[in-house]
């Protein structure tokens, strides 16, 4: 068995690397996290390198679960939804952990939602997981 998650700084990403190292153990599985970059943003490169450090810090932590891992990075210009479909796809995942917030329907349509994309798009299954209220 595949698990797959995306890897986000945030409390609802972390809320869902978690649960998929959880159900990676639980299940006796491979988990595959996926970081998924934009690229080429000048400006940005700060972020990217506080992301590297944290994805290499991720690994050292993964390694210490003695869990089967992979870690996958895309910096190919596509949304985070799009690389984790398309890693979830490459891999023959049977499992997506996503994490979720709660939008206003107006920020849904304004900024788009890739947990959303997943869910919609995803041929494996899909775990939704929220992050604890006080995160």
């Amino acid at each position: 068995m595949r698990i797959v998650a995306g890897f986000l700084r945030s409390p609802e990403g972390q809320a869902a690397l978690q649960r998929a190292i959880e159900e990676t153990k639980l299940r006796d599985a491979e988990l595959l996290v996926v970081h998924s970059m934009r690229g080429g943003e000048r400006d940005e490169l700060d972020e990217v390198l506080e992301y590297r450090e944290e994805f290499e810090q991720l690994e050292a932590s993964l390694k210490d679960e003695g869990i089967d891992y992979r870690l996958v990075e895309y910096a190919r210009g596509n949304a985070p939804a799009e690389d984790l479909l398309q890693a979830s796809k490459d891999h023959d995942a049977d499992l997506i952990v996503i994490g979720i917030r709660r939008r206003s329907p107006v920020g849904k349509l304004i900024l788009g939602s890739n947990a959303q994309d997943i869910l919609l798009h995803a041929d494996a299954a899909v775990l939704a997981v929220k992050a604890a209220p006080d995160a």
